[in-house]
């Protein structure tokens, strides 16, 4: 696994990949971790439209207006097992013997944030695959879900980042799987179940401003046909800030502890 090349970049994209592949065969190997990333989201999804679908008055067919957030929730729901991971690496001593073995820091966080996206991509397929089995359906053009799936991979590629610095930040794995939970609560407080303006005072408020309504309106708005401009855009925005924000506390966490 050595990085020994006449060009850097394409020694640390090989060192990314090889730990890309490493990260995704400890997931394949945790079956705490698949059911969590792939399939409490679709666990989810049955429970809010069979059981509680009928009680929710959206405008619409429940179906299709739980998907966009379904989405959102097979994206939280896979972070505490990148968070644990990352933490595990760092407790354990696996970071120095990649020193030794001379792979590219930068490498390490990069192919955990791959790995966590990797894992997203497959439980929102997942989900995608069961919201279609249960009647959901889309208007949207193939532009319109092009810009879907863009808002998501940014959401994915955001919140990996934001769950690395998390990772590196825990002194334990067990406080790094902790410290995700705000992340997988967020969207249940948000439109993803519900319209903000069908919740009680305070909490709608809190749906309307927190970053995760703005991402789950834009994906609704194209999957529904109708893409919103101010939505996506606040989408785009809050996945840069956590993008940025998890890159730099990750970056500078990793340099301070190894």
């Amino acid at each position: 696994m050595s990085t020994t090349t006449s060009n850097p970049l394409a020694g640390a994209l090989f060192d990314s990949s090889v730990m890309l592949r490493r990260n995704f065969t400890h997931i394949t190997r945790s079956p705490v971790t698949i059911f969590n990333a792939a399939l409490m989201p679709v666990m989810m999804m049955l429970i809010f439209v069979y059981v509680f679908g009928d009680a929710f008055d959206v405008g619409e067919n429940y179906i299709d207006y739980a998907v966009p957030g379904m989405l959102m929730l097979a994206i939280s729901y896979g972070l505490s097992g990148t968070a644990v991971s990352v933490s595990s690496d760092m407790t354990k001593g696996v970071i120095n013997r990649f020193k030794v073995m001379d792979v590219s820091r930068g490498a390490v966080l990069t192919g955990h944030v791959a790995a966590s996206i990797v894992t997203n991509v497959i439980a929102l397929t997942a989900v995608l695959g069961v919201g279609f089995a249960l009647g959901f359906r889309s208007p949207a053009s193939a532009v319109q879900w092009l810009g879907a799936l863009g808002v998501l991979l940014a959401t994915a590629f955001a919140a990996a980042w934001l769950t690395v610095a998390l990772g590196m930040a825990a002194k334990t794995p067990e406080a790094a799987g902790m410290s995700v939970v705000p992340l997988l609560m967020l969207p249940f407080l948000s439109s993803a179940i519900v319209p903000a303006e069908k919740m009680g005072p305070g909490v709608r408020q809190f749906a309307e401003y927190q970053p995760f309504t703005p991402i789950i309106e834009s994906v609704r708005g194209f999957l529904a046909g109708t893409p919103s401009g101010g939505h996506t855009v606040a989408a785009f925005a809050w996945c840069a800030g956590f993008a940025v924000i998890g890159y730099v506390w990750s970056r500078s966490t990793f340099s301070k502890r190894v």
